[in-house]
């Protein structure tokens, strides 16, 4: 009889059916009973989707350089391997569980090849993603195909597998999820996982390894040049999948961009995967009181550099630094839907009332809209209802182009079937025109000359900002050391004046110079210019406002340490090679 004991998380897996519930955490699991039916195999896939299906829009981008925040620990603290976590037995009950479920399925009888292809790509493709999330964090780690058994010392006791290994396995496993899954209504629109879905995350991860093997000239995991360097077959694949899920034209990028972060319905025009949240359900998060709290967020800011490469409505590049309230005036609209505009208006007790940003919140006066509900009522509780897109139609056109463009392939069609749909349907841009030349304030910031690269770079940051990727995109680019750069906010003419930011006549903050003593006028919320506050002034006495937060992004911190404890339990385990 084939037996398993359940981890206490594994009974959490599957909180969704009773006679789990009713187990004692250390109760066995008969394979041979529990795999009946097709239904015991939605039953466990269930359970996947339950737990790992990723709920945060936050991921990975907090302490980037376009978005200033209070702190980030691991770019700011002395961090080192006795401090890292991410390798208890928690982290890897998901791989263990999701083995299991692989090595099991087929014990359910009479299904069609076709059936049990499709529940072995599905428990393929949550393998690959839980995999995936450890090499990005610590790069090459143990790989099981199966679940490990208690008194398998061989198996426990394993060295780490090489970053060129894992990721083949990882391959393997999306290349069989894109095949197999499928692409019945059944699967499509919903919580389940489908081809649709296993194409673009495999466009995703196959676009951060060939870029992080081509930036990466050295493999930090190992101070050494790169096994299997792949670097092209990595986007080669990367591009082949976004092309294949393109090509079936099931989705379009449609002209409302906000809405599909701030509906309750998801919008599946573009949205390719979401979580989904539904109030009459009581299934609903926080993140409207993340962005307007400031003390339950990281008080997110946009970075006044960020702002200015956002384009002019033309398609020319914005070069001027001017006051807040002009500088949202004939802009890509993504920018007033992704922060705070003068227009904005919020509810507040039910009536529709004029908002400026709140520097309770806000470090730098770009306050964050794109996630928020529009009503105050949202402001201090978990009650937001926004489905969060996990990856979307406009991810993956971006995704196409970086991978045709680094591999040298990428052709002006490409750019009108790609950047240009971006530009004109959700920036509302009027001149998406094929660029011939590079933008020299972008060349200066990336260290790139190719002008197309450069406008790949800038779209993205601008269509995805906020969506948990610009941590990513700077590791693999190998530019993660522009989160040490300085972060800048609105431009303030003079010190020691009162500004009515958004011109409803009620004066909205206060910058003075504290040595002056010019501070506390009645009624005006107050923000001091000086290093005091953690604020200066770029000119001294004027100029864009300074959020002063030093960073200490290093090299070695392109991986993160494998844990030390983990190393105690597990002498096998290599340190990686900066962190010895």
């Amino acid at each position: 009889m084939k037996k398993i004991v359940l981890l206490a998380s594994a009974i959490l897996l599957f909180a969704s059916c009773n006679d789990f519930l009713q187990r004692d955490p250390d109760a066995q699991l008969n394979s041979e009973t529990y795999f009946a039916n097709e239904t015991s195999l939605q039953t466990y896939i269930n359970g996947f989707i339950n737990s790992y299906t990723p709920t945060s829009a936050l991921a990975r981008e907090d302490g980037s350089d376009i978005i200033a925040v209070t702190r980030t620990a691991y770019y700011i603290d002395d961090w080192n391997p006795n401090v890292q976590t991410g390798w208890s037995s928690s982290d890897w009950n998901a791989i263990y569980n999701i083995n299991y479920f692989l090595v099991h399925l087929r014990d359910v009888p009479g299904l069609s090849e076709a059936t049990y292809n499709h529940y072995e790509a599905t428990g393929r493709f949550w393998r690959a993603l839980q995999y995936w999330n450890k090499v990005r964090t610590f790069g090459g780690v143990p790989y099981y195909f199966a679940p490990i058994d208690a008194d398998d010392e061989e198996m426990l006791y394993k060295p780490r597998d090489s970053r060129e290994v894992t990721m083949q396995y990882i391959l393997d496993d999306l290349n069989f999820a894109c095949e197999n899954l499928s692409t019945d209504s059944k699967w499509v629109n919903n919580a389940n996982i489908s081809r649709y879905i296993a194409l673009a995350i495999k466009s995703r991860i196959c676009l951060f390894e060939g870029t992080y093997r081509k930036y990466h000239t050295t493999n930090p995991e190992t101070g050494s040049a790169w096994a299997a360097n792949e670097a092209n077959k990595y986007l080669t694949e990367a591009a082949d999948a976004a092309q294949k899920l393109m090509a079936t034209g099931r989705y379009s990028i449609a002209t409302d961009y906000r809405g599909i972060f701030t509906k309750e319905a998801p919008s599946y025009t573009e949205g390719i995967w979401f979580h989904q949240y539904n109030t009459a359900a009581a299934h609903t998060h926080d993140l409207t009181w993340y962005f307007t709290s400031g003390s339950m967020g990281s008080k997110w800011s946009g970075d006044q550099d960020f702002i200015q490469t956002y384009l002019n409505i033309d398609g020319t590049p914005h070069t001027t630094t001017e006051e807040w309230a002009q500088e949202f005036q004939n802009r890509d609209k993504r920018l007033a839907a992704t922060f705070m505009p003068p227009t904005y208006t919020k509810k507040i007790a039910g009536s529709s009332v004029t908002t400026a940003p709140d520097f309770a919140v806000t470090y730098t006066g770009y306050q964050p809209i794109k996630w928020n509900i529009d009503d105050n009522t949202y402001d201090n509780a978990s009650i937001s209802n926004n489905s969060v897109p996990i990856i979307r139609y406009g991810e993956v056109l971006l995704n196409y182009a970086e991978a045709k463009a680094e591999l040298g392939q990428f052709t002006e069609a490409d750019w009108n079937n790609t950047i240009a749909i971006l530009r004109k349907n959700h920036g509302g841009i009027t001149n998406t025109a094929y660029p011939t030349t590079a933008d020299p304030a972008l060349a200066a910031y990336y260290k790139l000359s190719d002008p197309i690269l450069l406008e790949i770079r800038r779209e993205r940051a601008i269509e995805l900002v906020f969506e948990g990727h610009r941590v990513n995109d700077l590791m693999r680019w190998a530019r993660a050391d522009l989160i040490n750069k300085q972060w800048y906010g609105l431009y303030i003419p003079a010190v020691n004046q009162s500004y009515d930011l958004n011109g409803d006549g009620t004066m909205d903050i206060n910058v003075y110079n504290q040595a002056d003593g010019n501070g506390g006028r009645a009624g005006t919320p107050v923000m001091i210019s000086t290093a005091n506050g953690g604020w200066t002034l770029e000119n001294g006495d004027h100029g864009r406002l300074m959020y002063n937060l030093a960073r200490n992004f290093t090299e070695k911190r392109y991986l993160h340490p494998i844990p030390a404890s983990a190393i105690v339990l597990n002498p096998n385990l290599e340190q990686n090679a900066a962190w010895k």
